[in-house]
């Protein structure tokens, strides 16, 4: 039971991170594209997943054929129907990679975690025990 809730725990403090990251990158760019119809505007539910331009979010991989093993995927979607140039999309996908660092470092002091390229995607590996710190 101790390793289910430190888990729920770790989990918890990594979606605040995205939170925070969610909340910029909708201050920065949430007004180039026009959200998807279906899409509710920022602010508009109680989950920053469910609304407003971004999505970032992360699931855990074993890292079966990844040269950096297990860790947690990182996926930075866009709602919109329009067309988002590659370069913007690069350029969005490093800002968070940056800002998943920083945050990483600040909220987990105590862990070496690190957060790579893993092929086309973003993968946050290193020290994810879940033992007591």
């Amino acid at each position: 039971m101790l390793q289910h809730a430190a888990l729920r725990a770790w989990e918890r403090r990594l979606k605040a991170i995205f939170d925070r990251i969610d909340d910029d990158l909708e201050d920065r760019y949430g007004r180039l594209y026009p959200l998807h119809p279906s899409r509710p505007r920022r602010g508009r539910t109680s989950n920053k997943e469910q609304d407003g331009l971004f999505n970032v979010g992360a699931s855990f991989s074993l890292g079966i054929g990844s040269s950096h093993g297990s860790g947690y995927v990182v996926e930075v979607r866009l709602s919109t129907l329009s067309s988002v140039d590659r370069d913007v999309r690069e350029r969005i996908e490093e800002e968070v990679r940056r800002k998943l660092e920083e945050e990483l470092e600040r909220e987990f002091p105590d862990r070496t975690l690190r957060v790579e390229r893993d092929g086309h995607l973003l993968k946050i590996h290193g020290d994810l025990s879940l033992g007591r710190r």
